[in-house]
């Protein structure tokens, strides 16, 4: 993903050790609606499951409480902020965000977690990531009502995390440098000397450089992004917001796997850039999931609410592609990623991609 990783707020932090205590007390007598009717302290696990037709009061009315929600998300500084800010609008509480790279985030979750150390309410960030959180129990499963109204690719078996929007590849060129008549109409016309020395990609993109592979056919993709790497180069780019940037300055005249959403922003802002579909055309599902050990679970859960709500609305408008269809309906054709079969077979697909695309061995 293309954030930097920078540092957030601390906050006050509930007794885990309470927390605990109560809940087993009110598991022994009380079921969850019933103590969440008499405002007795719950496990996350109960408060993420309370059905009751006052749920939205008892969680506003905990959040306020707990006074804060812990976010570490992959989001660039304009989206998480228009986010934020909704969120803050609503409901009166600030998210305290720490932001890095779907890498950062899954590093500091693990090294947190094994050190005893339980700061993050909630995560935000990329299929493969979150899966990788839910591999080492850092999530905990939430059946919440809106889940109804989002795509099936957007729901995880487990029900640990669940998809909020979903990215689209896309290739990406600079309007000014390329004509709409020069265009590649597949992934072997990029193969043509003519586009030597003008070609970008994303340094971590190996799980769509797998998913184009195998739709390819393996031994045919295979050789034909190692024909192309051969014939005119690729230059290799660290996150999908800059190499955007770089088609609209004109470095990079065309770029290879950038995201839709990021492209068509800086469209309709004048830049000289537009997208082209390359077939296959692969998405990605980006979701959210509440922390197994959330210092703030009812913010926890307010805000998972919050995301697959109004938080819809708000990315539809800021060109993402939200989980909800009925905000925004999804383009036919899409090749979705498997999370876990990405996350099985990374190991594959990353050797592939650095000895043929970023790093190719001669």
């Amino acid at each position: 993903m293309d954030a930097q990783p920078g540092q957030r707020t601390s906050s006050s932090r509930i007794s885990l050790a309470h927390i605990a205590a109560l809940s087993c007390c009110l598991f022994v007598s009380l079921g969850p609606t019933c103590a969440f009717s008499q405002g007795t302290g719950l496990t996350l696990a109960e408060i993420a499951s309370y059905a009751g037709p006052d749920r939205i009061a008892k969680l506003v009315a905990g959040a306020k409480k707990e006074g804060a929600v812990n976010v570490y998300t992959s989001e660039t500084v304009e989206d998480i902020g228009a986010l934020s800010l909704a969120f803050q609008n609503k409901y009166g509480i600030k998210p305290n965000v720490w932001r890095g790279s779907s890498e950062d985030i899954l590093q500091r979750a693990v090294v947190e977690a094994r050190g005893g150390r339980f700061d993050a309410d909630a995560f935000e960030t990329g299929a493969t990531a979150m899966e990788s959180l839910q591999r080492e129990r850092l999530l905990q499963q939430v059946d919440l009502p809106a889940t109804a109204d989002l795509a099936p690719e957007a729901i995880q078996p487990h029900h640990e995390w669940i998809g909020t929007r979903y990215n689209i590849f896309v290739a990406a060129y600079n309007t000014r440098l390329i004509d709409g008549s020069d265009l590649p109409k597949g992934y072997a016309d990029l193969a043509d000397a003519k586009w030597k020395g003008k070609l970008g990609i994303e340094a971590d993109d190996s799980d769509w450089f797998g998913a184009v592979v195998e739709a390819l056919g393996e031994e045919r993709g295979l050789k034909l992004f190692g024909d192309i790497v051969a014939a005119n180069g690729i230059s290799v780019r660290k996150g999908h917001t800059l190499l955007a940037n770089l088609v609209v300055s004109g470095e990079v005249p065309l770029a290879i796997s950038t995201y839709f959403y990021k492209v068509a922003q800086l469209k309709e802002r004048g830049a000289p850039i537009d997208s082209l579909a390359i077939a296959p055309v692969v998405a990605r599902f980006e979701g959210a999931g509440i922390a197994r050990r959330a210092p703030h679970p009812y913010a926890a859960v307010l805000f998972m609410e919050f995301m697959l709500t109004d938080a819809q609305d708000i990315l539809a408008k800021r060109d993402f592609f939200p989980a909800d269809i009925r905000v925004k309906a999804m383009p036919a054709g899409l090749t979705f990623l498997d999370p876990a079969k990405a996350l099985d077979q990374s190991q594959k697909w990353s050797k592939y991609y650095r000895d043929i695309v970023t790093h190719p061995v001669h």
